[in-house]
């Protein structure tokens, strides 16, 4: 296994043997994982939810992603190198890391996960894993669609749909550290928290129309989809940019199955971009999450330089997790859930 120190055969991770509600959610006693030569295998001391585990758990991306049951899912993980494959470099037994894995790896709602080393990062040292773990995936996301995607730079006005959800939390902020103008949407009761991670403006989108708002807008981040999407195009400047990390994947498969709910989210990642730029004269596309070690690496980077903070607005032990999936399903979550594995070190 590489160098290592003392760790168990066993472990308990949370797991489901047929797609349903979070009751399928189970704790179980399995293997600790094995480590290939280019993995890290690392002691969780916790995770996070995020939407899309719950949209994996339900059956609602099994037209994408299909796995073998029993599963354990989670794409968060904050904790302690325990061992390292024999071509590991970057990481040493006792660091304090932080990922995002890729999705095919077993999941995270563990003790133990193996991650490839190109995937992980030392921890921002400035606060602790249970804020740690949230941060990852949505920071991924947050920066792979403001910078890789809609190439935003200083000066200009971005607008940021769900701005106190997980992403939208973090993309106010990154939008912020590089000098652009902040306008981002969410219900009266997180304004307040909006205008705390450095938005300029901030729009009801219960009680008002966006469009009523703003025009000629240089990005849009959107995290809603349906409606929210194709509206949003109508507010961007000439050569202005949108992107969208909503691909309606779970919606077309809630109606139409796996199979054509999945080659209908094709068809709607296609029109997009051509939308877009034949009405609107600007550029649409969608984003997803990088598993990015080096990428994550300048995230832990702007949190020790203050420049971007987790928002957790609850934290849940592994063994509730179903209770704190029930939670993420209300919509209602202010930035992200957060799950307590093991005890901070």
């Amino acid at each position: 296994m590489g160098t290592h120190m003392s760790v168990p055969t066993r472990m308990h991770a949370m797991q489901f043997d047929q797609y349903g509600a979070p009751d399928v959610l189970t704790l179980r006693d399995v293997d600790v994982p094995r480590t290939g030569s280019r993995d890290v295998l690392i002691r969780v001391i916790a995770t996070s939810v995020n939407p899309v585990d719950c949209k994996i758990r339900s059956g609602m991306q099994r037209g994408i992603i299909r796995y073998r049951l029993p599963r354990t899912i989670g794409l968060d993980v904050s904790g302690v190198v325990v061992a390292v494959g024999p071509r590991v470099r970057r990481f040493s037994v006792g660091d304090a890391v932080f990922s995002s894995p890729n999705h095919r790896g077993e999941g995270t709602y563990a003790e133990y996960v193996a991650v490839r080393e190109s995937e992980l990062a030392m921890k921002p040292a400035s606060i602790p894993h249970i804020e740690a773990a949230t941060l990852p995936l949505v920071g991924l996301t947050a920066w792979e669609s403001l910078f890789g995607r809609a190439g935003l730079a200083g000066g200009e006005h971005v607008l940021i749909h769900a701005g106190s959800g997980g992403v939208g939390s973090v993309a106010i902020q990154l939008a912020k550290s590089v000098g652009a103008e902040v306008t981002a949407t969410a219900g009266a009761a997180n304004h307040e928290l909006l205008r705390q991670l450095g938005a300029d403006h901030v729009i009801d989108y219960r009680r008002e129309r966006f469009e009523d708002r703003v025009s000629d807008v240089d990005v849009v981040l959107d995290n809603v989809g349906g409606d929210t999407k194709w509206r949003s195009l109508s507010v961007l400047r000439s050569g202005g940019r949108m992107v969208s990390i909503v691909s309606g994947l779970t919606e077309f498969t809630k109606v139409s199955g796996p199979t054509v709910g999945l080659l209908r989210t094709i068809g709607e990642m296609i029109k997009l971009p051509v939308v877009a730029r034949l009405r609107f004269g600007a550029r649409g596309a969608h984003a997803v999450r990088p598993s990015d070690g080096l990428r994550l690496a300048e995230l832990a980077a702007a949190v020790d330089a203050s420049q971007l903070r987790a928002v957790v607005d609850r934290v849940f032990d592994l063994e509730d997790l179903a209770e704190a999936h029930r939670y993420s399903e209300t919509g209602r979550v202010r930035g992200k859930i957060a799950i307590r594995v093991a005890p901070e070190p």
